[in-house]
Protein backbone atom coordinates (compact mmCIF):
# COMPACT_ATOMS: atom_id res chain seq x y z
CA UNK A 1 0.00 0.00 0.00
CA UNK A 2 0.91 3.43 -0.75
CA UNK A 3 1.09 5.60 2.43
CA UNK A 4 2.99 8.37 4.11
CA UNK A 5 2.91 9.83 8.03
CA UNK A 6 1.41 12.77 8.79
CA UNK A 7 1.90 14.37 12.00
CA UNK A 8 -1.30 15.22 13.91
CA UNK A 9 0.45 18.33 15.77
CA UNK A 10 2.09 20.13 13.19
CA UNK A 11 0.48 18.56 9.94
CA UNK A 12 4.19 17.53 8.68
CA UNK A 13 4.60 15.02 6.15
CA UNK A 14 6.81 11.95 6.29
CA UNK A 15 8.52 9.03 3.96
CA UNK A 16 8.04 5.87 5.92
CA UNK A 17 11.64 5.55 5.41
CA UNK A 18 12.45 8.90 7.40
CA UNK A 19 10.93 8.15 10.45
CA UNK A 20 9.95 5.32 12.70
CA UNK A 21 7.56 6.53 15.65
CA UNK A 22 6.43 10.40 16.44
CA UNK A 23 7.04 13.35 14.52
CA UNK A 24 10.98 14.74 15.41
CA UNK A 25 9.62 18.26 15.44
CA UNK A 26 6.79 17.99 18.21
CA UNK A 27 8.12 15.05 20.61
CA UNK A 28 6.67 12.14 21.47
CA UNK A 29 3.87 13.07 23.06
CA UNK A 30 2.45 16.07 20.83
CA UNK A 31 3.91 14.39 17.82
CA UNK A 32 1.91 11.32 17.50
CA UNK A 33 1.54 10.36 13.57
CA UNK A 34 -1.09 9.32 11.51
CA UNK A 35 -0.46 6.94 8.64
CA UNK A 36 -2.30 8.34 5.44
CA UNK A 37 -3.82 6.00 2.62
CA UNK A 38 -2.11 7.33 -0.62
CA UNK A 39 -4.84 5.78 -2.81
CA UNK A 40 -7.60 3.96 -1.72
CA UNK A 41 -8.40 0.42 -3.02
CA UNK A 42 -11.47 0.22 -5.95
CA UNK A 43 -13.08 -3.14 -6.17
CA UNK A 44 -11.98 -4.75 -2.21
CA UNK A 45 -12.64 -8.01 -0.98
CA UNK A 46 -13.06 -8.95 2.51
CA UNK A 47 -12.42 -12.59 3.48
CA UNK A 48 -13.16 -12.36 7.14
CA UNK A 49 -13.65 -16.02 7.26
CA UNK A 50 -10.17 -17.47 6.29
CA UNK A 51 -8.20 -14.53 6.59
CA UNK A 52 -9.26 -12.38 10.04
CA UNK A 53 -7.34 -8.98 10.13
CA UNK A 54 -5.38 -9.92 7.04
CA UNK A 55 -8.10 -9.50 4.75
CA UNK A 56 -8.02 -5.72 5.00
CA UNK A 57 -4.35 -5.76 3.70
CA UNK A 58 -5.08 -3.46 1.40
CA UNK A 59 -6.14 -1.02 3.77
CA UNK A 60 -2.55 -2.16 6.17
CA UNK A 61 0.57 -0.22 5.65
CA UNK A 62 2.70 -3.50 4.80
CA UNK A 63 5.96 -4.41 3.54
CA UNK A 64 5.82 -6.59 0.11
CA UNK A 65 7.35 -9.62 2.42
CA UNK A 66 5.00 -8.63 5.56
CA UNK A 67 4.79 -11.54 7.87
CA UNK A 68 1.48 -12.57 9.47
CA UNK A 69 1.44 -14.26 12.55
CA UNK A 70 0.39 -17.52 12.61
CA UNK A 71 -2.27 -17.39 14.47
CA UNK A 72 -6.11 -16.37 13.40
CA UNK A 73 -6.81 -12.74 14.79
CA UNK A 74 -10.03 -10.75 14.40
CA UNK A 75 -13.14 -11.91 12.56
CA UNK A 76 -14.55 -11.36 16.26
CA UNK A 77 -18.15 -12.56 16.80
CA UNK A 78 -20.82 -9.48 16.53
CA UNK A 79 -24.32 -10.23 18.51
CA UNK A 80 -27.17 -8.31 17.32
CA UNK A 81 -29.45 -8.06 21.01
CA UNK A 82 -32.89 -6.52 19.86
CA UNK A 83 -34.35 -7.26 23.14
CA UNK A 84 -31.99 -5.74 25.29
CA UNK A 85 -32.45 -2.54 22.56
CA UNK A 86 -35.56 -2.25 23.23
CA UNK A 87 -34.80 -2.42 26.92
CA UNK A 88 -32.92 0.64 26.66
CA UNK A 89 -35.30 2.31 24.17
CA UNK A 90 -32.34 2.05 21.04
CA UNK A 91 -33.15 1.22 17.42
CA UNK A 92 -30.63 -1.66 17.98
CA UNK A 93 -27.71 -2.86 19.65
CA UNK A 94 -24.62 -4.89 18.34
CA UNK A 95 -21.83 -6.32 20.91
CA UNK A 96 -18.84 -6.90 19.12
CA UNK A 97 -16.53 -9.13 21.31
CA UNK A 98 -13.02 -8.84 21.01
CA UNK A 99 -12.33 -11.13 24.15
CA UNK A 100 -12.21 -14.10 21.38
CA UNK A 101 -8.95 -13.16 20.16
CA UNK A 102 -6.00 -15.46 20.48
CA UNK A 103 -4.67 -13.93 23.73
CA UNK A 104 -8.20 -13.15 24.57
CA UNK A 105 -7.98 -8.78 23.95
CA UNK A 106 -8.39 -6.31 21.32
CA UNK A 107 -4.52 -5.91 21.50
CA UNK A 108 -3.46 -8.56 19.12
CA UNK A 109 -4.99 -6.50 16.29
CA UNK A 110 -1.88 -4.02 16.93
CA UNK A 111 0.49 -6.50 17.66
CA UNK A 112 0.01 -8.16 14.64
CA UNK A 113 1.16 -5.42 13.12
CA UNK A 114 4.03 -4.30 15.14
CA UNK A 115 5.44 -8.54 14.58
CA UNK A 116 4.89 -7.78 10.98
CA UNK A 117 6.90 -4.65 10.93
CA UNK A 118 9.91 -5.77 13.03
CA UNK A 119 10.21 -8.76 11.14
CA UNK A 120 10.03 -6.29 7.91
CA UNK A 121 13.56 -4.55 9.91
CA UNK A 122 15.10 -8.04 10.97
CA UNK A 123 14.67 -7.05 14.91
CA UNK A 124 13.86 -10.54 16.88
CA UNK A 125 13.23 -8.61 20.27
CA UNK A 126 9.85 -6.69 20.50
CA UNK A 127 9.15 -4.49 24.00
CA UNK A 128 5.90 -2.89 25.45
CA UNK A 129 4.70 -0.92 28.36
CA UNK A 130 0.90 -2.50 29.55
CA UNK A 131 -1.29 -2.78 32.39
CA UNK A 132 -1.58 -6.50 30.78
CA UNK A 133 -3.39 -6.78 27.78
CA UNK A 134 -1.21 -5.50 25.41
CA UNK A 135 1.20 -7.45 27.29
CA UNK A 136 -0.24 -10.69 26.99
CA UNK A 137 -0.91 -10.43 23.57
CA UNK A 138 2.91 -9.56 22.64
CA UNK A 139 3.86 -12.58 24.81
CA UNK A 140 1.44 -14.78 23.00
CA UNK A 141 2.32 -13.80 19.55
CA UNK A 142 6.00 -13.51 19.56
CA UNK A 143 5.94 -17.38 21.08
CA UNK A 144 4.50 -18.14 17.91
CA UNK A 145 6.43 -15.74 15.51
CA UNK A 146 9.87 -17.09 17.08
CA UNK A 147 10.66 -13.91 18.47
CA UNK A 148 11.41 -12.73 21.97
CA UNK A 149 9.20 -10.39 24.36
CA UNK A 150 10.71 -7.90 27.29
CA UNK A 151 7.72 -6.78 28.93
CA UNK A 152 6.98 -3.63 31.33
CA UNK A 153 4.01 -4.11 33.86
CA UNK A 154 3.26 -2.45 36.97
CA UNK A 155 3.65 -4.75 39.99
CA UNK A 156 -0.59 -4.45 40.40
CA UNK A 157 -1.56 -6.13 37.23
CA UNK A 158 -4.07 -8.71 37.89
CA UNK A 159 -2.04 -12.12 38.80
CA UNK A 160 -4.14 -13.74 35.38
CA UNK A 161 -2.37 -11.59 33.28
CA UNK A 162 0.82 -11.83 34.57
CA UNK A 163 0.78 -16.01 34.07
CA UNK A 164 0.05 -15.64 30.78
CA UNK A 165 2.87 -13.89 30.20
CA UNK A 166 5.31 -16.16 31.45
CA UNK A 167 3.34 -19.13 30.24
CA UNK A 168 4.26 -17.61 26.61
CA UNK A 169 7.72 -16.97 28.04
CA UNK A 170 7.94 -13.56 27.66
CA UNK A 171 10.98 -11.62 30.32
CA UNK A 172 8.83 -9.47 32.65
CA UNK A 173 9.90 -6.65 34.45
CA UNK A 174 7.16 -5.95 37.16
CA UNK A 175 7.88 -2.15 38.29
CA UNK A 176 7.23 -0.82 41.57
CA UNK A 177 5.16 2.14 40.49
CA UNK A 178 2.16 2.98 37.89
CA UNK A 179 1.60 2.62 34.28
CA UNK A 180 2.99 5.77 33.38
CA UNK A 181 6.38 5.36 34.99
CA UNK A 182 6.83 1.59 33.48
CA UNK A 183 5.88 2.88 30.16
CA UNK A 184 8.42 5.81 30.27
CA UNK A 185 11.21 2.89 31.72
CA UNK A 186 10.27 0.86 28.61
CA UNK A 187 11.49 3.46 26.12
CA UNK A 188 14.37 4.32 27.54
CA UNK A 189 15.58 0.66 28.42
CA UNK A 190 14.11 -0.26 24.52
CA UNK A 191 15.76 2.88 23.01
CA UNK A 192 19.02 2.28 24.42
CA UNK A 193 19.23 -1.92 22.98
CA UNK A 194 17.08 -0.97 20.05
CA UNK A 195 14.33 -3.24 20.57
CA UNK A 196 11.09 -2.65 18.39
CA UNK A 197 8.52 -0.61 20.29
CA UNK A 198 5.26 -2.02 20.51
CA UNK A 199 3.88 1.36 22.71
CA UNK A 200 0.77 2.60 22.20
CA UNK A 201 0.69 6.62 20.32
CA UNK A 202 4.40 5.99 20.22
CA UNK A 203 4.33 3.16 17.11
CA UNK A 204 1.85 4.99 14.85
CA UNK A 205 1.11 1.18 13.17
CA UNK A 206 -0.45 -0.39 16.38
CA UNK A 207 -3.42 1.67 15.22
CA UNK A 208 -3.69 0.72 11.71
CA UNK A 209 -3.97 -2.73 12.90
CA UNK A 210 -6.38 -1.86 15.80
CA UNK A 211 -8.61 0.08 13.04
CA UNK A 212 -9.40 -3.43 11.59
CA UNK A 213 -12.16 -3.88 14.34
CA UNK A 214 -14.11 -1.47 12.60
CA UNK A 215 -13.52 -2.10 9.48
CA UNK A 216 -14.76 -5.79 10.65
CA UNK A 217 -18.16 -4.22 12.33
CA UNK A 218 -18.79 -2.70 8.46
CA UNK A 219 -18.10 -5.95 7.00
CA UNK A 220 -20.65 -7.94 9.47
CA UNK A 221 -23.40 -5.31 9.34
CA UNK A 222 -23.63 -5.42 5.52
CA UNK A 223 -22.16 -1.83 5.31
CA UNK A 224 -24.69 -0.36 7.28
CA UNK A 225 -23.28 1.99 9.68
CA UNK A 226 -24.75 1.87 13.57
CA UNK A 227 -25.41 6.13 14.77
CA UNK A 228 -23.23 5.17 17.52
CA UNK A 229 -19.71 3.66 18.42
CA UNK A 230 -18.91 3.06 22.18
CA UNK A 231 -15.71 1.76 23.75
CA UNK A 232 -13.40 2.00 26.89
CA UNK A 233 -10.46 4.49 26.48
CA UNK A 234 -7.26 4.28 28.41
CA UNK A 235 -4.07 5.66 26.09
CA UNK A 236 -6.68 6.82 23.53
CA UNK A 237 -5.60 4.46 20.70
CA UNK A 238 -7.96 1.69 20.55
CA UNK A 239 -11.06 4.49 20.45
CA UNK A 240 -9.05 6.34 17.83
CA UNK A 241 -8.83 3.53 15.45
CA UNK A 242 -12.39 2.97 15.96
CA UNK A 243 -13.12 6.50 14.37
CA UNK A 244 -10.28 5.79 11.45
CA UNK A 245 -11.56 2.29 10.83
CA UNK A 246 -14.70 3.99 10.02
CA UNK A 247 -13.41 6.61 8.02
CA UNK A 248 -10.78 4.57 5.83
CA UNK A 249 -14.44 2.46 4.96
CA UNK A 250 -16.29 6.17 3.97
CA UNK A 251 -13.28 7.53 2.11
CA UNK A 252 -12.57 3.90 -0.01
CA UNK A 253 -16.94 4.39 -0.96
CA UNK A 254 -17.92 1.74 0.99
CA UNK A 255 -20.25 3.00 3.44
CA UNK A 256 -21.69 6.47 3.38
CA UNK A 257 -21.30 7.91 7.11
CA UNK A 258 -19.10 7.92 10.17
CA UNK A 259 -20.84 6.80 13.77
CA UNK A 260 -20.32 9.18 16.46
CA UNK A 261 -17.60 7.96 18.84
CA UNK A 262 -18.30 7.58 22.37
CA UNK A 263 -15.40 7.11 24.29
CA UNK A 264 -15.70 6.01 28.07
CA UNK A 265 -13.46 6.26 30.92
CA UNK A 266 -13.32 4.81 34.65
CA UNK A 267 -14.21 8.02 36.62
CA UNK A 268 -10.52 7.37 38.14
CA UNK A 269 -8.60 7.48 35.47
CA UNK A 270 -10.21 9.80 32.67
CA UNK A 271 -7.25 12.27 31.86
CA UNK A 272 -8.58 11.62 28.06
CA UNK A 273 -11.57 13.01 28.73
CA UNK A 274 -10.56 16.40 31.26
CA UNK A 275 -8.24 17.05 28.09
CA UNK A 276 -11.14 16.93 25.57
CA UNK A 277 -13.52 18.88 27.72
CA UNK A 278 -10.51 21.54 28.29
CA UNK A 279 -10.82 22.06 25.03
CA UNK A 280 -7.04 22.50 24.57
CA UNK A 281 -5.90 19.02 23.05
CA UNK A 282 -2.48 19.56 22.79
CA UNK A 283 -2.25 20.27 26.10
CA UNK A 284 -2.90 17.11 27.87
CA UNK A 285 -4.22 17.04 31.46
CA UNK A 286 -2.35 14.32 33.07
CA UNK A 287 -3.87 12.81 36.94
CA UNK A 288 -2.75 10.22 39.17
CA UNK A 289 -4.72 7.47 37.94
CA UNK A 290 -6.69 4.42 39.90
CA UNK A 291 -9.62 1.99 39.04
CA UNK A 292 -9.88 -1.44 39.06
CA UNK A 293 -10.48 -1.62 34.99
CA UNK A 294 -6.51 -1.76 35.00
CA UNK A 295 -6.91 -2.06 31.15
CA UNK A 296 -7.51 1.99 31.26
CA UNK A 297 -6.16 2.98 34.26
CA UNK A 298 -3.91 5.10 32.77
CA UNK A 299 -2.84 8.73 33.88
CA UNK A 300 -0.97 10.23 31.12
CA UNK A 301 -2.31 8.96 28.20
CA UNK A 302 0.05 8.87 24.85
CA UNK A 303 -2.32 9.20 22.52
CA UNK A 304 -4.85 12.34 23.83
CA UNK A 305 -4.27 14.86 20.80
CA UNK A 306 -5.19 11.57 18.15
CA UNK A 307 -7.97 10.64 20.59
CA UNK A 308 -9.69 14.02 21.56
CA UNK A 309 -9.22 15.16 17.65
CA UNK A 310 -11.28 12.44 16.02
CA UNK A 311 -13.86 12.11 18.89
CA UNK A 312 -14.48 15.32 17.89
CA UNK A 313 -14.80 15.03 14.24
CA UNK A 314 -17.15 12.21 14.65
CA UNK A 315 -19.58 14.21 16.59
CA UNK A 316 -18.95 12.06 19.73
CA UNK A 317 -17.83 13.08 22.93
CA UNK A 318 -16.29 10.88 26.15
CA UNK A 319 -18.05 9.75 29.42
CA UNK A 320 -16.45 8.84 32.92
CA UNK A 321 -18.61 5.80 34.67
CA UNK A 322 -17.62 4.53 38.88
CA UNK A 323 -15.87 1.24 39.28
CA UNK A 324 -19.29 0.49 40.38
CA UNK A 325 -21.06 1.32 37.57
CA UNK A 326 -18.22 -0.65 35.80
CA UNK A 327 -18.65 -3.68 38.42
CA UNK A 328 -22.01 -4.17 37.74
CA UNK A 329 -21.60 -3.86 34.11
CA UNK A 330 -19.54 -6.96 33.85
CA UNK A 331 -22.05 -8.79 35.26
CA UNK A 332 -25.33 -7.32 33.51
CA UNK A 333 -23.34 -7.80 30.23
CA UNK A 334 -23.20 -11.66 30.90
CA UNK A 335 -26.59 -12.10 32.01
CA UNK A 336 -28.14 -9.98 28.97
CA UNK A 337 -25.69 -11.20 26.34
CA UNK A 338 -23.72 -13.88 27.42
CA UNK A 339 -20.60 -12.01 26.71
CA UNK A 340 -18.33 -12.23 29.63
CA UNK A 341 -15.84 -8.39 29.71
CA UNK A 342 -12.71 -7.96 31.82
CA UNK A 343 -14.08 -4.47 33.98
CA UNK A 344 -12.09 -2.18 30.79
CA UNK A 345 -14.38 -3.85 28.22
CA UNK A 346 -17.54 -3.92 30.17
CA UNK A 347 -16.76 -0.45 31.06
CA UNK A 348 -18.23 0.54 27.67
CA UNK A 349 -21.44 -1.24 28.52
CA UNK A 350 -21.52 0.94 31.46
CA UNK A 351 -21.39 4.33 29.00
CA UNK A 352 -23.66 3.06 27.18
CA UNK A 353 -26.52 2.57 30.06
CA UNK A 354 -25.62 5.88 31.22
CA UNK A 355 -26.25 7.76 27.86
CA UNK A 356 -28.73 5.14 26.84
CA UNK A 357 -31.58 8.33 27.55
CA UNK A 358 -29.77 10.88 25.67
CA UNK A 359 -29.68 8.55 21.99
CA UNK A 360 -33.31 7.16 22.10
CA UNK A 361 -34.22 5.59 19.01
CA UNK A 362 -30.60 5.34 17.48
CA UNK A 363 -28.39 2.34 17.00
CA UNK A 364 -24.93 1.64 18.61
CA UNK A 365 -22.46 -1.13 18.38
CA UNK A 366 -20.16 -1.75 21.64
CA UNK A 367 -16.97 -3.16 21.47
CA UNK A 368 -15.42 -5.68 24.21
CA UNK A 369 -12.43 -5.46 24.06
CA UNK A 370 -11.39 -8.07 26.75
CA UNK A 371 -12.05 -11.45 28.52
CA UNK A 372 -13.59 -11.47 32.00
CA UNK A 373 -11.32 -14.46 32.36
CA UNK A 374 -8.36 -12.28 32.67
CA UNK A 375 -9.38 -10.79 36.07
CA UNK A 376 -11.60 -12.87 36.99
CA UNK A 377 -11.25 -11.64 41.40
CA UNK A 378 -12.76 -8.08 39.88
CA UNK A 379 -15.86 -9.62 38.76
CA UNK A 380 -16.15 -12.07 42.10
CA UNK A 381 -16.81 -9.17 43.85
CA UNK A 382 -20.40 -7.99 42.32
CA UNK A 383 -21.40 -11.52 42.25
CA UNK A 384 -23.47 -13.20 44.49
CA UNK A 385 -21.87 -16.10 46.58
CA UNK A 386 -21.58 -20.14 46.20
CA UNK A 387 -24.04 -22.50 48.12
CA UNK A 388 -21.99 -24.97 49.88
CA UNK A 389 -24.11 -28.15 50.86
CA UNK A 390 -23.56 -31.96 51.79
CA UNK A 391 -24.14 -34.38 49.34
CA UNK A 392 -27.38 -35.02 50.74
CA UNK A 393 -30.91 -34.17 48.79
CA UNK A 394 -32.25 -33.08 52.04
CA UNK A 395 -29.73 -30.22 52.62
CA UNK A 396 -29.81 -29.05 48.32
CA UNK A 397 -33.67 -28.69 48.59
CA UNK A 398 -32.98 -26.68 52.24
CA UNK A 399 -31.02 -24.24 50.12
CA UNK A 400 -32.97 -24.36 47.29
CA UNK A 401 -36.06 -23.36 49.40
CA UNK A 402 -34.06 -20.99 51.37
CA UNK A 403 -33.04 -18.28 48.02
CA UNK A 404 -36.45 -19.26 46.68
CA UNK A 405 -36.05 -21.48 43.77
CA UNK A 406 -38.62 -24.40 44.94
Amino acid sequence: MNYSLKCLNCGTIYDPKDVMYTCPKCGPRLGTLEIVIGEYPRYPSFDLKSKGIWAFSEFLPLDEDHHEVPLFIGNTPIYEKKSLAQKMGLSDLWIKDDGRNPTGSYKDRATAMAISKAKSLHVNTIYCASTGNAASSLAGLTAASGMKSIIFVPKTAPEAKITQLLVYGATVMAVDGTYDEAFDLSMEIGNEFGWYSRNSAINPYLLEGKKTGSMEVAVQLDFKIPDFAIVSVGDGTVVSSIYKGFKDMKMAGLTDKIPKVIGVQSEGANAVMRTFESGHFDRPIDIDAHSMADSIAVGKPRDVLKACKWVKESGGYFVSVTDEEIGKAIIELARETGVFGEPAGAAAYAGLKKIAKSIQGKSAVIFITGNGLKDVKSARNFTSQVNYVKPDPKDVKDVLRKIGLI
